[in-house]
């Protein structure tokens, strides 16, 4: 049986990782990003409450798809983690206007709490290369 193949990505476009994981890993054309909160390069939560997270989280994972040189349209499932899950439609409001069409499989929980007191963290799995729909 030969090797699979397993590569780290990172991108400075992207806020560092703040533990020990990585920004995405790529195993053959698999990526598995890591949960983005709504953090900025410097390190700090964006303010403007849970939209102005969902926005600047999924603008950290847009970095992290380009640095592997694919984008939104690649994602093929996301997890969606919710301080509250009142905030479910606010975050929808977001989503949408980064996944426009054959959106990705999901799931969305109410968590305890999120790194840095952040509101909102999503995660994702894309595959790379081009991609055809099938109808």
């Amino acid at each position: 049986m030969s090797a699979v193949i397993r590569k780290i990505l990172h991108t400075a476009a992207a806020p560092a990782a703040i533990g020990p994981y990585s920004q995405a890993v790529l195993v053959d054309r698999t990526m598995y990003i890591s949960g983005q909160i709504g953090m900025d390069v410097g390190g700090q939560l964006v303010v403007g409450g849970v939209q102005a997270q969902a926005k600047q989280a999924l603008i950290n994972m847009g970095e992290i798809l380009k640095a592997a040189g694919c984008g939104y349209e690649n994602v093929v499932k996301t997890t969606v983690l919710l301080a509250d899950i009142n905030d479910f439609n606010n975050v929808n409001d977001v989503y949408k206007q980064f996944f426009k069409s054959n959106f990705p499989a999901r799931a969305a929980y109410q968590v305890a709490a999120l790194p840095r007191g952040g509101l909102v963290e999503i995660e994702a799995i894309a595959v790379l290369g081009p991609i055809t729909d099938a109808s």
